[in-house]
Order: C-alpha cells, then structure tokens, then sequence
C-alpha cells in the first residue's frame, strides 16, 4: 500500500501530525510519501503533489484548501481529508482520531473494502486551452471588478440562452462549491446528494437580471464574453487566473476523472452551523 500525505503549508502543528502519521503508517507495512514542503520542515525528502496520483491513497491535514491542492495532485486518486480548519465541507476527520482513522482506512483499501464517493469536477475550455479541473468552482470575469470594471456576457444553458448583460462575472460551481464562493456570491446552498451545476451572476446589473440557476450535472454552460472589457480571466478553484482576450467564448462542463473522496462522510449540516 502507498500513500502519500499532504500538510498545509508553514502550519507547525499539520507537519507534527504529518510525521506521526507517516511513522505510524510505515510500522504497519505501508510505503509513505510526504509533499516536498512538509518533507522539508521534518528534515527529510519529499515529493512534488502531482505525483501523488500514483499512490493508493492521498492523506490530507489542514483546512479545505489543502485539501482541494492535495486532490490536484491526486488526480483520481482517493483523498481522505484531516480536519484542522474552522468549517470543513471536504475534511471529516477530527485530529485527535486521524492516525486511528487513517490505518484503518488502508487495512480497508488492502482487503477491498474501502468506501470512496465521487465527487464533481468542472473544467473550462477557449480557444483550444483548458483550464485546471475544479472542485469547488469556474469564475469568468473581467480583469478587474467593481465601478469601470467587468464584462458583457451572454450565458447560455447547453446552447439555449439565460441572460445577458453587465456584470462583474459568471460563477459555475459543484454542490461541492456551492457553500464557497458561490454563496459569498449570494447563490443558493446544495446538498451534495443533489447532483448538478449552479449558475450565478457576479453583481450583474439589476436591469439585466440573472437568478443564480441549478442545470443538469451533464449540461455545458457557455458564457460569451461580447465587450466593456479589454480581457477577461478564467480561475479556476480560485487559483491561476488565466487571461483570455474578448470577445470570446468560455464553455463550463463537468471533468474526468471526478475528485474521490475516502473515509467517513461529513455532516453536511453540523458544517453549515459553522459557518459564520
């Protein structure tokens, strides 16, 4: 069994429980791997998180941004996440029973019985280039936001057109995301039992109008970007803008392989109640 284990960054107490875990792992049999970082502050070798996708399992410590990264790296590869952030929709291990869950998530694995969901990813294409799979969302906006800022666009729902009109952005994200930056947005919350997309306007002018709306898992969501802006960026899960020149096209859809999500669920509601 290999496994590698993600820590936040320059979090002392996420690299502690990183080498705890690694030595509890490697005296019951497993091959361990930390990310190049953590490595580096327990003073020994690491791997870059791209190469996480050839473990067996992926450990994630720290908030849901580690493990978002963590899943990057991962690919397809099942990710079991360590709580140490305030809300955590992706993470539902406690620290106190990590190394405890952990080994007896790998004896499951070994003997094939481990339970692994799927969760969504979305992708997003122009011009022949295609962005970072995202777990949580797709924002396409102007370069800038607020007053003399943002774009004119034209969404369509798998060819049919929604709205048009100024806005400072479009927002596409998974159930996953609709508790991230979607709501900050003012989009509704999803269940993740619900499966499909959100569609949300980035105060879009209230003369044009755009209700956030839920589509179909499998739908494509194109936003035309038409003018009022120099360029426009595509970020995807709020990491490496990519700057696309208007007029143009974006299209959102749904991405292979999905994020694998290993261990116990999350109480999707107890998380809700800690959110400020």
């Amino acid at each position: 069994m290999d496994v590698g284990v993600v820590a936040q960054k320059g979090n002392e107490r996420a690299a502690a429980l990183a080498g705890t875990v690694r030595d509890r792992l490697e005296t019951a049999g497993a091959a361990v791997a930390l990310d190049r970082a953590t490595a580096g502050s327990l003073g020994t070798d690491g791997v870059d998180v791209d190469a996480m996708a050839a473990r067996d399992l992926v450990v994630s410590i720290g908030g849901d941004g580690t493990f978002l990264f963590a899943a990057r790296g991962a690919r397809g590869t099942p990710v079991l996440g360590v709580n140490l952030g305030e809300v955590g929709f992706l993470n539902a291990v406690s620290p106190e029973e990590a190394v405890d869950v952990v080994l007896a998530e790998v004896e499951a694995f070994r003997v094939g019985e481990a339970t692994v969901r799927e969760v969504p990813r979305l992708a997003a294409t122009c011009d022949g280039w295609e962005s970072e799979h995202a777990a949580n969302e797709v924002v396409v906006q102007g370069d800038r936001r607020g007053h003399g800022g943002g774009v004119d666009c034209e969404v369509r729902v798998d060819g049919s057109p929604y709205a048009s009109g100024h806005a400072d952005g479009v927002l596409v994200s998974t159930p996953t995301g609709s508790t991230a930056y979607n709501l900050s947005e003012r989009g509704p919350l999803v269940h993740p039992s619900v499966d499909g997309m959100v569609v949300t306007g980035m105060s879009m002018d209230a003369a044009d109008g755009m209700p956030p709306l839920v589509v179909a898992p499998d739908a494509t969501v194109s936003v035309a970007l038409t003018a009022a802006a120099a360029d426009a960026v595509v970020i995807s899960d709020g990491r490496d803008p990519h700057p696309v020149a208007v007029p143009t096209e974006v299209r959102i859809e749904r991405a292979d392989p999905p994020m694998r999500v290993a261990g116990p669920d999350v109480d999707f509601f107890e998380a809700l109640n800690k959110l400020e």
